[in-house]
């Protein structure tokens, strides 16, 4: 693995920098200067880490600097520092899409009553790391631009234009097309090509560029033989199975793109009666975001998702017993909750919690899994194998099914390869991965690009591009 450091002759007018402090999927924020223009490309949280450690190195970005803050998504690894990053860039911009403008507040002040629960339970006295205040100041900063309509921003005399594209994925997900003079520049975000039920997969351009930043999340996941929906007919048809011995199935979710997508899967199953009847629980900010995903809906038709289906499914809120004790009702049931990688102290980490210990029960994950979560490592626990849950604290010997669905809303990794085909870049720059899926991604793409050049950027360390 290498990069190619900054180099003080070179008069390259465009140089980037990953600001995430370790190569993974992180705090994920990019910095890319070009000529007299600065951007960010997003301003996460790192989900496995807390307090100020869990935020990109903002240390490298001098205030009042930052032209543009161009948002991705609005996932809180991409979003969860937002409101730090403005503090000290009040004049800049805000560039997002009519959806995320809508989502990213909501995610944000959830994100805040998490940190202000975190305080109290964890005494991490730097909680919360931003206030409401601050978040709802962001919204007079907003800009908004249309999928595929370039702009054009002028600075010093000088343009730079942004196009977004619709990058599939979630709700809102774009890639950022930047033109400065007459280079060209490709950031993907988190990418899905497929079409899933609620959400078209991207619509990258087919043009030449001549840097592309790849996401990098599946590059060690081998692509599985089973289609979309071949997995979706296997989701159900466990589902059901727990359901006929008895037991009860807990499906983790990201609230913001998977639950939806789950629930609409379900809904169709059971009116085409396909799945058996059972009480259906939910978990609350995904549940929240359904207003948002009606309303784009009903407007937009970029998504496909109406409230009517939460009421069809007469899905209820997680019993408050879960949360305070992690007892559940005793009637067979389905839980769709949050989060989807079973971090501690949300819904599906209790709910897992009364599950694990039964075999009748299932749980059935339907996206990624950092293998340090609770949820990886609930992927790869043997059965019967002694599990610890160590903020409730309790034992629980794994004797409940565990199963793994190939639905995950990011691109496999032959798409990747072949992203690069189509754009034919002089430079592709890897980020938004594990080492080990960036590494991945690089030998390939070293071994059948020879002439490309390939970098896998040290945290910190600009390059020229």
């Amino acid at each position: 693995m290498f990069s190619w450091p900054l180099n003080k002759k070179d008069t390259t007018s465009i140089q980037l920098t990953d600001l995430n402090r370790h190569q993974d999927i992180g705090a994920n924020c990019l910095l890319l200067k070009m000529g007299p223009f600065t951007v960010v490309v997003d301003a996460g949280l790192h989900p496995k880490k807390t307090g100020h450690k869990s935020t990109p190195d903002f240390s490298k970005i001098d205030d009042f600097s930052v032209d543009y803050i161009c948002i991705t998504h609005c996932h809180l690894d991409h979003i969860g520092s937002l409101p730090i990053l403005a503090r000290t860039q009040p004049q800049a911009k805000i560039i997002l899409t009519s959806p995320s403008k809508e989502i990213l507040p909501r995610m944000l002040n959830n994100s805040h009553s998490v940190m202000l629960r975190q305080r109290e339970e964890l005494g991490i006295n730097e909680y919360p790391l931003y206030t409401r205040t601050e978040i709802e100041y962001l919204e007079q900063r907003y800009f908004p631009l249309l999928f595929q309509k370039p702009h054009v921003f002028e600075k010093n005399g000088e343009k730079l234009e942004i196009t977004l594209y619709s990058a599939g994925h979630i709700l809102g997900a774009c890639g950022f097309l930047f033109k400065y003079k007459h280079r060209s520049l490709f950031v993907t975000g988190d990418v899905l090509f497929r079409n899933q039920k609620t959400l078209k997969g991207a619509s990258f351009p087919k043009i030449k560029v001549d840097t592309l930043v790849m996401e990098t999340t599946r590059g060690l996941t081998e692509t599985a033989d089973a289609t979309a929906d071949d997995e979706m007919r296997r989701l159900v048809d466990v589902i059901n199975h727990t359901l006929d011995r008895g037991g009860s199935c807990l499906i983790p979710v990201f609230a913001l793109g998977r639950m939806q997508e789950i629930l609409f899967i379900l809904h169709e199953a059971r009116r085409n009666k396909k799945l058996k009847n059972a009480p259906i629980f939910c978990s609350g900010l995904g549940v929240s975001l359904i207003e948002v995903f009606d309303e784009v809906s009903r407007k937009t038709g970029l998504v496909n998702f109406h409230k009517k289906i939460l009421q069809d499914l007469n899905a209820k809120p997680l019993p408050k017993e879960t949360y305070e004790g992690g007892t559940l009702p005793d009637k067979p049931s389905i839980y769709v909750v949050s989060s989807g990688m079973v971090i501690e102290n949300t819904p599906s980490y209790m709910v897992a919690a009364a599950l694990l210990g039964s075999k009748q029960n299932s749980i059935c994950f339907v996206g990624y899994c950092d293998p340090e979560t609770p949820g990886g490592k609930l992927l790869v626990c043997e059965h019967n194998e002694p599990f610890f849950f160590e903020t409730i604290p309790t034992e629980i010997h794994a004797r409940a099914a565990i199963e793994r669905f190939e639905l995950s809303g990011h691109a496999n990794r032959e798409e990747l390869l072949q992203l690069v085909y189509d754009m034919d870049p002089r430079t592709v720059v890897l980020y938004h991965g594990d080492e080990e899926a960036r590494e991945w991604v690089f030998d390939e793409l070293v071994d059948q690009h020879p002439n490309l050049q390939v970098i896998n950027p040290t945290p910190g360390d600009p390059v020229a591009l």
